[in-house]
């Protein structure tokens, strides 16, 4: 059997310099080639210079999907930084929606090599990309596997760095590969002036809109007026919730009704990151 490394960078596979910790080039690719069992194959490819995930964006997405689509019989680790591991994890499963990959994302909160959480994430990572019964596009780490539809990091040093929160099943994108689309995640706050989102929607195509709780945004007539002239502009405008569980009810607050009422659309559960996603392939 063969396996896919796509080795892009982050922590895992850094180790310390005079400067403090930096990519070593090999390390995580010696680390995966001696755990594999016994007469399975390690395909690699590696980026050139290695990114730290604060760089991985829509360039870098297509280009793991490329290099995934160049190897369309294999299941794939994908070893990655944690800073934007939800992101990736968003866009990867957005984008092969229906396409019966096995993807397994992997990264960690310590190098290989010294002593904390790597070694044990890689070795779950093998086992997962290995068992013919896990489909789709997960994370394994900190002991657990998670959809990595839905990804959020809610730990900037803890080993259990990560939680998942389910999603709505998702359509087979409109596209596979992410546009030039111009898009932002915009939160909302208490006093926010209106010519700033103004100017904010002024440089985008679209944008996603973490509102409150369950769905309640200001009513400033003209902060409504801004989102409003934005979506008849064509651009649009996808709202989810500051919380990181419950999602939206579109209604259960009048305080919502203006917001709702300018076009914006109602991203449900969806968490800021997959909403973004959502925008660019939809």
């Amino acid at each position: 059997m063969s396996i896919l490394l796509l080795h892009s960078g982050g922590t895992i596979g850094m180790a310390q310099t005079p400067d403090g910790l930096a990519p070593k080039a090999g390390l995580v690719e010696e680390a995966i080639k001696a755990a594999l069992p016994a007469g399975t194959d390690l395909i690699t490819v590696a980026f050139d210079p290695l990114l730290d995930s604060a760089d991985v964006g829509p360039a870098e997405w297509n280009r793991f999907l490329d290099v995934i689509d160049a190897h369309p019989e294999m299941p794939v680790i994908l070893t990655h930084g944690t800073d934007t591991m939800a992101y990736t994890g968003a866009a990867l499963s957005q984008a092969l929606a229906g396409a019966a990959r096995r993807v397994v994302l992997c990264g960690s909160m310590v190098p290989l090599g010294m002593g904390g959480d790597a070694e044990a994430n890689l070795e779950q990572a093998i086992a997962a990309v290995l068992d013919p019964s896990q489909q789709g596009v997960m994370l394994a780490f900190s002991g657990k596997i998670l959809p990595a539809d839905g990804l959020v990091k809610h730990d900037t040093h803890a080993a259990d760095a990560f939680r998942a929160q389910p999603q709505d099943p998702m359509p087979s994108p409109l596209h596979r590969r992410f546009g030039a689309q111009r898009l932002a995640v915009l939160t909302l706050s208490p006093g926010m002036p209106a010519d700033m989102l103004e100017a904010a929607l002024s440089c985008l195509d679209g944008a996603v809109l973490r509102i409150f709780g369950a769905g309640t945004a200001m009513s400033t007539p003209a902060i409504l007026e801004v989102f409003s002239r934005a979506t008849q502009a064509g651009k649009r405008l996808r709202a989810v919730s500051q919380c990181e569980t419950g999602g939206l009810t579109q209604g259960a607050y009048a305080a919502g009704a203006g917001l709702w009422a300018t076009g914006v659309e109602n991203g449900g559960v969806e968490t800021p990151e997959a909403a973004l996603i959502r925008l660019w392939l939809s």
